[in-house]
């Protein structure tokens, strides 16, 4: 727990661009690491100082998000379901915080959704490292893969850009580590929110689509 903590400290204390897209490979592929103690706080330093802008903040971040998902789609496709269902039930994937029932639960997101869940699975905080693993494993073309993938950690890392934008205008903070703890705090509720607003407006397309289909009838 200690080195955890001193690697959270390290980059909190280092955020630049490239700290940035390391890190958020890191998060989006199997090893677990927190995106809220990335994206908010370098948004913050990009609005506390000079030297980061926040749009190349989630830009670099959405960089990052597609190379670590690119990890797992790999991965998982060139080993195939039981190696990686071993590897689920081992020692080294239960201390990255993967078991068996979530790599369940991802397939059967993906299998529900088809290859639109790599967009809303990114919103998911539950599914979200996890979904480029069935993906892999289905074999899913890589053009639409990234194109999902780019989309939903773009829309992901730009919450949490503007979550790092009105903590650096709406509070008092003067730290990267206190923006992170609050980030934390908020981020899981506003990605449900976000993720519930864009199945909304999905579902009217989708209405007005096929009512118009009628009509042609």
């Amino acid at each position: 727990m200690e080195s955890v903590a001193e690697l959270l400290k390290w980059v909190l204390e280092n955020l630049n661009y490239w700290v940035v897209t390391i890190f958020m490979a890191i998060e989006s592929s199997f090893i677990p690491f927190p995106s809220e103690a990335v994206v908010p706080p370098a948004a913050w330093k990009a609005m506390a100082d000079d030297s980061m802008n926040i749009i190349l903040v989630v830009v670099f971040a959405t960089i990052g998000a597609d190379l670590g998902a690119l990890v797992n789609y790999y991965l998982a496709k060139w080993l195939g379901r039981p190696i990686v269902y071993k590897f689920a039930n081992s020692r080294f994937g239960h201390i990255c915080l993967i078991d068996e029932e979530k790599v369940r639960h991802a397939e059967e997101y993906f299998r529900k959704h088809g290859a639109a869940s790599t967009f809303f699975g990114r919103l998911i905080p539950a599914v979200r490292q996890l979904i480029s693993i069935p993906a892999g494993l289905a074999g899913m073309k890589m053009g639409p893969f990234l194109l999902y993938t780019t989309l939903g950690a773009g829309i992901w890392n730009t919450i949490l850009a503007i979550l790092g934008y009105i903590i650096y205008r709406s509070t008092p903070l003067k730290t990267t580590n206190d923006v992170y703890l609050m980030a934390t705090k908020y981020s899981h509720e506003i990605g449900y929110c976000i993720l519930a607003l864009a199945i909304l407006v999905i579902a009217f397309i989708a209405y007005k689509g096929l009512k118009k289909k009628k009509q042609k009838k």
